[in-house]
């Protein structure tokens, strides 16, 4: 038998033409999610898809490992190169890091989005019995939530607050264990008008500690971008001279959203990432659409706090999981921690410090 190898010349360059762009294929996605990732460039419709930046990271390696086998180096390379960069920036958050020492009392806070007041209030009450929480921050918090949650002996468990109860979205709320002083309201930009309740709280035995429920805008469209970014600019700044602060909530953003990153730089640490559990989702899926859980809800703490540990639970009629994380403060030096006195006014505490 005689073989043209002529004619088979054009097959096997087509094959490896095809072979190729197959690789190609397979690896620039994965590529150009690392590049989008590490310069930053979360605009518009980008926002919302790097938020699943954890889940690119995962499947990366597939398109490295199919080069491999087919033998292509140069996507290989692209690949390698795109993996790596993509495990480097989400790996960590699995793994716990090393904590400041703080020798002071421990506070156990937790966070929930109450879904405009649809999450089960008696899920929540209970948590807070169970795990004996200390500080609550709440989100989308509203009058009939707050009278039900009262209903359920939260008055009793967390009796010092600062609420600021809303039909709908808006709302937030702080309750606390402790006494709480130099009370108010932010009021943020986006469409919803999300409101972030904060106040100083005093634990004996630790300094003075400025606490937030935190709610930025949610880049649910691309119109509402650029208030998310506002807001996300206007969240209080760490101040590792001064004050310690905590800033917990939905905060409509993950690690791989520059925004949160840039509040990050300004000495603040996220207590998951701290603990090795960064990757745990907090929000999704939503409205039984298939979106896989994204991180969202944070606990955000002065460098100088240490982060024990962070666990998350299901919050029935939400569509947030409510996030509980243990710190330990540092030890207040020389003297005790100042007294408050508060005056219960038509729901809400009113705190000042007293001398």
């Amino acid at each position: 038998m005689i073989v043209d190898l002529r004619e088979r010349r054009p097959v096997s360059r087509r094959r490896r033409l095809m072979v190729g762009a197959l690789c190609w294929l397979a690896v620039v996605p994965g590529a150009a999610w690392a590049a989008l990732r590490l310069v930053g460039l979360d605009r518009g419709p980008l926002v919302q898809a790097l938020a699943f930046t954890p889940y690119v990271a995962a499947w990366s390696p597939l398109p490295l490992v199919l080069t491999l086998v087919l033998r292509r180096r140069r996507p290989a390379l692209v690949a390698a190169v795109a993996t790596v960069a993509l495990v480097a920036v989400v790996a960590p958050r699995a793994l716990p890091s090393a904590q400041p020492t703080a020798s002071g009392p421990t506070v156990r806070l937790l966070t929930a989005n109450l879904l405009a007041g649809a999450a089960d209030p008696h899920t929540l009450v209970e948590l807070v019995r169970a795990q004996q929480v200390d500080v609550l921050a709440v989100q989308e918090f509203t009058p009939a939530a707050r009278a039900e949650l009262d209903r359920l002996g939260l008055d009793r468990l967390l009796p010092h607050r600062q609420l600021n109860a809303l039909d709908g979205t808006p709302g937030s709320g702080l309750y606390s264990r402790f006494p709480i002083g130099d009370v108010g309201v932010r009021h943020n930009r986006g469409a919803w008008g999300f409101t972030q309740a904060f106040g100083t709280i005093a634990v004996a035995g630790a300094p003075p500690v400025r606490v937030e429920s935190a709610h930025p805008a949610a880049p649910y469209a691309v119109d509402q971008v650029d208030f998310w970014r506002t807001d996300l600019a206007a969240q209080p700044p760490a101040t590792p001279d001064g004050m310690l602060r905590i800033l917990a909530g939905d905060f409509n953003a993950t690690l791989d959203h520059g925004p949160l990153r840039a509040l990050l730089r300004t000495g603040y640490v996220d207590a998951a990432d701290a603990t090795g559990r960064g990757l745990t989702g907090t929000w999704g899926p939503y409205d039984g659409d298939l979106i896989p859980p994204v991180t969202i809800d944070h606990v955000l703490v002065d460098r100088r706090i240490a982060a024990r540990s962070v666990d998350v639970f299901r919050l029935p009629g939400s569509d947030h999981r409510a996030v509980l994380a243990t710190l330990a403060l540092p030890a207040r030096a020389g003297t005790s921690a100042p007294t408050w006195t508060a005056r219960a006014t038509t729901g809400q505490t009113r705190a000042r410090a007293r001398p």
